[in-house]
């Protein structure tokens, strides 16, 4: 049984340089279906290995962009916000490819 996969790993770094590792985390636990605590902990890593790594990448891009898409300065930095998450996605998709 695999903990954190390379490419779904990656998913929350960017996200948590800007917002802090609590919204990356939990939105990883609600993808995954544990406690949404924002600790990773043994009940956290043992559903994160029993999902597959494509989903929680998805889930991860769509709940940053609803949530730069939520704040009041989208206008004003929402496209470079969104070009990083497009970026973000793309990368960890390619990584999570068998070669």
């Amino acid at each position: 049984s695999r903990l954190f996969t390379k490419e779904s790993s990656f998913m929350p770094g960017p996200w948590a340089v800007n917002s802090g590792a609590g919204k990356p985390t939990k939105a990883i636990q609600r993808c995954v279906r544990a406690s949404a605590d924002g600790a990773i902990g043994p009940m956290t890593l043992k559903a994160f290995a029993d999902h597959n790594p494509e989903e929680i990448i998805k889930y991860v891009h769509d709940v940053r962009q609803k949530y730069y898409e939520s704040l009041s300065t989208f206008d004003a930095f929402g496209r470079g916000w969104s070009a990083k998450n497009k970026s973000t996605l793309k990368f960890a998709l390619e990584l999570s490819k068998p070669f």
